[in-house]
């Protein structure tokens, strides 16, 4: 038998439990639960989707089925709860968040970039001692103030005129007439709606004001204000 040198055996024993030990760990993958550094990107499409236990996507950012760019985080039987820039009939990338019902209760305005969209906001109007006149020369019926939130301005006045007397009407804001009319119905109510742009920028602060005078005749008016507040634009020729 010829001799071999004890050393070269261990070597060579020493390097198949090495090789063996390579193969098995080319066969263990390592845990991907983490990322302890860098950045994950996606582009050119595609989104990142986490799943409740039931299949319910709770959360996705990235370009949604319709071509928009967004974030959504829904709740755990999957109702949205928060979307940023779901609003596929525009490109404004809005802020909406959900009710549980599925309606939107805060967001901002499609159309006009810096307005809140909803909630709308209440104005509250406070009557005067003008409120009932006889007099031909402008008297404040109602008054009120607001920091302006929304991009419309809606308000609803009526004004009662005896037989034989017709009155002038004018709602106004910090910067003037708003709009203006005849009351004329005789023996009755006349009920006049505004819609507008508002006129100031948000958070603002507006005072508002409702004038009327006798125009003809001689019998006492009265106006009465059955409500004002802001909302949201409907379409883009409702922005300021």
């Amino acid at each position: 038998m010829p001799y071999v040198p004890q050393d070269v055996l261990d070597r060579l024993a020493d390097l198949e439990r090495q090789v063996a030990q390579l193969r098995g760990r080319a066969q263990i993958r390592p845990a991907m639960n983490q990322i302890l550094n860098g950045d994950v990107v996606i582009g050119e499409g595609g989104q990142l989707i986490a799943k409740a236990p039931g299949g319910q996507s709770t959360f996705i950012v990235g370009q949604t089925p319709d071509g928009d760019w967004g974030v959504g985080i829904a709740r755990e039987q999957g109702s949205a709860a928060l979307t940023v820039g779901d609003d596929v009939l525009t490109d404004a990338q809005m802020i909406r968040m959900w009710s549980r019902s599925g309606a939107v209760i805060v967001m901002d305005d499609a159309w006009a970039d810096g307005f809140l969209g909803r909630p709308s906001t209440p104005i509250p109007m406070q009557p005067t001692s003008g409120r009932e006149t006889s007099a031909t020369a402008l008297t404040t019926a109602w008054t009120g103030a607001t920091r302006l939130m929304n991009a419309v301005l809606y308000a609803s006045f009526e004004t009662y005129t005896p037989a034989g007397t017709t009155a002038d009407v004018v709602f106004e804001d910090s910067d003037g007439a708003v709009e203006s009319w005849v009351a004329n119905t005789s023996n009755g109510w006349t009920t006049r709606e505004i819609t507008r742009p508002v006129r100031q920028g948000f958070m603002a602060h507006v005072n508002y004001r409702l004038k009327h005078n006798v125009r003809t005749g001689s019998g006492a008016i009265r106006t009465n204000c059955l409500g004002v507040y802001t909302r949201h634009t409907f379409n883009e020729q409702e922005a300021p």
